[in-house]
């Protein structure tokens, strides 16, 4: 059984493992140490999937992000990165990552979250097309692999821009 929990101090190691391997570099790693490290990480919001026998096998992290209209910058979330160990993919464990995830940000009062990711996995999840939204990409990337997702049905209607990530997201 694998359950889902926040992550501790001694998961840091493994956690970039994780990144490191699913990815086939360093760079998705260097992104959890960055975000970590800076004032938008959320603690509740990294979590790590762990087997039975207390193995990490994936990590999904939820930061805050900025979503800039002509009236004012609203904070947001971004989903950055989600990863699963190899051996551990297709069986439903980013599935379950992203549920709980998505449960979590819910119950802290995050309204919506945005993600760079999969058109082909994300939207089971509620994520759609940033532009349709009329929510804009930080830079250019196709349409289909910007999405955000109201956690809050409608709290998206009136914010209409574009999205900024942190410095803590240039270290990739």
């Amino acid at each position: 059984m694998i359950t889902i929990r926040r992550e501790y101090v001694m998961d840091v190691d493994k956690i970039r493992k994780i990144h490191d391997e699913a990815f086939k570099q360093k760079n998705e790693g260097k992104l959890v140490d960055a975000i970590r490290e800076s004032k938008y990480f959320i603690p509740e919001l990294s979590l790590c999937a762990v087997t039975d026998e207390d193995e990490l096998i994936g990590h999904i992290m939820f930061s805050t992000i900025f979503l800039e209209t002509e009236k004012e910058t609203v904070p947001t979330l971004g989903l950055a990165p989600m990863a699963v160990l190899p051996g551990h993919q297709h069986q439903g464990v980013g599935s379950m990552l992203v549920k709980e995830g998505k449960n979590r940000c819910r119950e802290l009062g995050f309204k919506h979250i945005a993600v760079l990711g999969h058109s082909g996995f994300y939207p089971r999840f509620g994520f759609e097309i940033s532009k349709n939204k009329g929510i804009e990409p930080p830079f250019p990337v196709p349409p289909e692999a910007f999405m955000v997702m109201e956690l809050e049905n409608g709290s998206l209607e009136n914010l209409k821009g574009r999205v900024k990530y942190p410095k803590a997201f240039e270290s990739v």
